[in-house]
């Protein structure tokens, strides 16, 4: 081969006449141009050494046929030992000393198929081979691949493999320079590693300053090299055309800064603006809009007692108040104090914060007016600072009026288990009402509807020394209220608030201002210049039983079936000593129920006989007794369920709460702590035993009256609501008015006469309360 190469001219070598500008580090494959990162400290170095490369310097003749046969056997031993450093260094001095092109090359491609096929080769490490085959790349014009193999022999010693993005070997393609006489010099400069300066860079180095030395006095100016002369006609890395060197990242670390910058943000800014919610509340400026209805008072049309009604006795224990705020002197002759709070209790709607205005217009005292949910918020303290400005302002008006809607927001009990900041605003309003420092002349009025609810600290005397309670009203008060409500609305001359009232057990003032309104409503969309009591009773009906489902399909099976389960809880009111009147009975469905029967207690109820729990229980049986005694026990539906809850409430409250049972005797137990396992087989064996004596009472009355039951469901199927007059019609087998027969007279006549109703107050059973779930399904 040597012989081949060095003896005969037939063996061409592929080769420009004109020196590369890089030569990569990889035989036999092509390759792109590199593309340096420039991120070491030699680039300096580097880019005058490739400004100032000298041209090729002359090849010597061949050598003579005894160095050739003395390279030949170098060889073969080279060869015979492939991981013999020795060997190898000594073959590669001896090519390179012939100072030929074709030892040169033999030097490269034997230096570059150790770095492709062996990487693990010990002549790697060998720094005299490396020099020697940078020596060659000098030698044979290829001074722009010198840092790159520096580079590459660098990345093969730290372990990280052989790259794939290398150069051809010199023996299968041909190396020529660009035509262009100006070549861009930042792809020929290699890339380096951040590290510090490495034993083959040095090297380099210093290969490419002895030939800068060698080629200097000949040329005298960097044009004379190839690479120079390209930059310098370039005008590259002078002064006004400098050379743009690009500093790339490692992959994902942008997206890891924009990580970083984006959580630092937010929680900066929550930090922020934390501080900043803390000083503006504090400083009050949030507050500005807000005082003038929680610390000054209220400027309204002042409340009167008259305006208060159906609440008699309260109003009495509030007019000593009144006195006390008008003339305090009167009261303090006998050493007399005024009174700092009083709570009204009461159920919703029963007008607690009507009778404190009342208080506060009576006496003509500044009128302060809070609520409970008011002074907590998100920030620790600010509740505590809300109570102490309300009584500083109070204080300045004083005497003065402090009203605390809903308490038990604010007062609830305490408990050790409760956070410290929980208790501060209660505390304070402790504090404020009876602390330290006296509150003269300022009576607190708050309403609950939860009394039990309330830490024991704020209810004692001292603080709250008085409790109203504010109860529903009675038939006199509730006649009082539609009376006062009706005063705003037009009503015709027959409607009599005293039938209303009547009708009406258990309406607080609200309800009864709603049903007005609802009656005022229906006859204005009717087209009637006047309120009717027809539309007072769709209005109550409207209430009680909810809105008609007027829309709803119902399947004439499942209507019929209303029919009879209705019917059957009339049939046993009717006829059952104890049970509470009936008023009226339907199967129009409303709102969760298919069907509904209504009742009325001839007087506000105070207390309940065991013969009427009795009587109730087995009303309650009455439709589920009708539904088996007509279709089976095997076609009893779910709709009964309502029914049966009713029914074992009341039971469970004989046995357990009211001592009517004889077998468990004259006790009370309320809670189920108070058992033993004993005792609540005994209970619930008891309450099983009066649900199915009500249960038959009720299915054996239905079956002598069987003949009744299926006049009233058939009268219910066409008619859908009848009232107490005309189920004793029905069931005597006499004649109603049929459908037509209505809407024809409501046609002829211009306006139809008010139903005559009995002198009777109101209550009702819900029949059909989960039926409406099984016909929808």
């Amino acid at each position: 081969m040597l012989g081949k190469l060095f003896g005969f001219r037939s063996a061409r070598i592929l080769l420009s006449s004109q020196p590369p500008t890089r030569l990569c580090a990889q035989a036999g494959r092509s390759h792109g141009p590199y593309t340096p990162h420039f991120a070491s400290s030699s680039i300096l170095i580097r880019r005058q050494f490739l400004i100032t490369l000298p041209k090729t310097p002359k090849i010597l003749p061949s050598p003579s046929p005894q160095a050739v046969a003395e390279i030949s056997a170098l060889e073969a031993a080279a060869d015979a030992e492939p991981r013999n450093v020795e060997s190898q260094v000594k073959l590669l001095r001896h090519l390179v000393s012939t100072q030929t092109k074709t030892g040169y090359k033999l030097v490269m491609n034997r230096w570059e198929r150790m770095c492709q096929f062996d990487p693990a080769s010990p002549l790697l490490r060998s720094d005299e081979a490396f020099e020697l085959y940078l020596t060659a790349l000098a030698k044979s014009g290829h001074e722009a691949s010198i840092t790159h193999a520096a580079h590459r022999r660098d990345t093969l010693l730290s372990g990280n493999g052989v790259s794939e993005d290398v150069s051809p070997s010199l023996d299968a393609h041909r190396i020529e320079v660009p035509p262009s006489p100006t070549p861009s010099l930042t792809a020929e400069l290699p890339e380096s590693p951040p590290n510090l300066v490495s034993r083959s860079r040095i090297l380099a180095q210093s290969i490419l300053s002895k030939t800068f030395k060698t080629a200097q006095p000949s040329t005298g100016t960097p044009e004379s090299s190839p690479v120079g002369a390209a930059v310098a006609g370039s005008g590259v890395g002078v002064s006004g055309n400098p050379i743009h060197v690009t500093l790339s990242e490692p992959r994902g670390a942008t997206f890891m800064r924009f990580v970083r910058f984006i959580v630092l943000t937010f929680v900066g800014s929550f930090f922020i603006l934390v501080l900043l919610a803390v000083l503006l509340e504090n400083s009050g400026l949030l507050k500005v809009n807000r005082k003038a209805s929680e610390f000054e008072p209220m400027q309204s049309k002042p409340v009167k007692f008259s305006d208060v009604l159906g609440v008699d006795e309260a109003k009495e224990e509030l007019q000593e108040v009144v006195e006390f705020l008008k003339n305090p002197a009167t009261f303090a002759n006998l050493g007399g104090k005024l009174p700092k709070g009083i709570l009204l209790t009461g159920r919703p709607g029963t007008g607690k914060t009507m009778l404190a205005r009342a208080v506060a217009g009576e006496a003509g005292v500044p009128f302060f007016f809070a609520s409970g949910s008011e002074f907590d918020e998100m920030f620790v303290g600010v509740g505590a600072k809300r109570v102490r400005e309300l009584f500083a302002a109070a204080r300045k008006k004083q005497p003065a009026i402090i009203f605390i809607d809903e308490l038990d927001a604010m007062g609830g009990k305490r408990s050790s288990r409760d956070a410290h900041y929980m208790k501060q605003t209660l505390n304070q309003l402790l504090v404020e009402m009876d602390g330290f420092q006296q509150s003269e002349g300022i009576i607190v009025i708050a309403a609950t509807n939860f009394p039990e609810s309330l830490d024991p600290a704020l209810v004692r005397p001292g603080r709250f020394d008085n409790t109203i309670a504010v109860p529903l009203p009675d038939v006199r008060g509730r006649v009082q209220i539609v009376r006062h409500y009706m005063k705003d609305v037009t009503s015709s001359p027959e409607v009599d608030p005293m039938i209303i009232a009547r009708g009406t057990a258990g309406f607080s003032g609200a309800d009864l201002q709603n049903m007005v309104n609802q009656a005022a409503i229906k006859a204005s969309r009717d087209g009637k210049k006047e309120i009717t009591l027809k539309d007072l009773e769709w209005a109550k009906d409207r209430i009680l039983m909810g809105a008609e489902r007027t829309s709803h399909y119902i399947d004439p099976k499942v209507k019929k079936m209303t029919a009879y389960h209705e019917g059957g809880h009339a049939l046993v009111a009717l006829y059952t000593e104890g049970a509470m009147p009936l008023h009226k009975v339907t199967c129009v469905t409303r709102g969760h129920s298919l069907g509904l029967t209504q009742f009325l207690p001839d007087d506000d109820q105070v207390s309940v006989s065991l013969k009427e729990y009795l009587a109730s229980i087995a009303v309650s049986m009455g439709g589920r007794a009708a539904e088996d005694l007509i279709y089976g026990e095997e076609n009893v539906t779910s709709g009964c369920m309502s029914d049966l809850k009713n029914a074992t409430k009341q039971a469970t409250n004989l046995v357990r709460l009211f001592g009517y049972s004889r077998k468990i005797g004259p006790v009370h137990y309320q809670y189920d702590d108070d058992l033993s396992t004993a005792k609540r087989e005994e209970i619930e064996s008891e309450t099983q035993r009066i649900l199915v004596d009500g249960y038959n009472r009720a299915k054996t009355l239905l079956d002598e009256k069987k003949d009744e039951l299926h006049r009233l469901a058939e009268a219910l199927v066409e008619h859908e609501t009848l009232d107490l007059a005309q189920v004793r019609r029905v069931i005597k087998g006499e004649p109603i008015e049929s459908v037509e027969e209505s809407l024809s007279k409501l046609t002829s006549e211009s306006e139809s006469p008010p139903p005559v109703l009995e002198p009777q107050s109101e209550g009702s059973t819900a029949g059909e309360g989960e039926q409406a779930e099984v016909a929808a399904s």
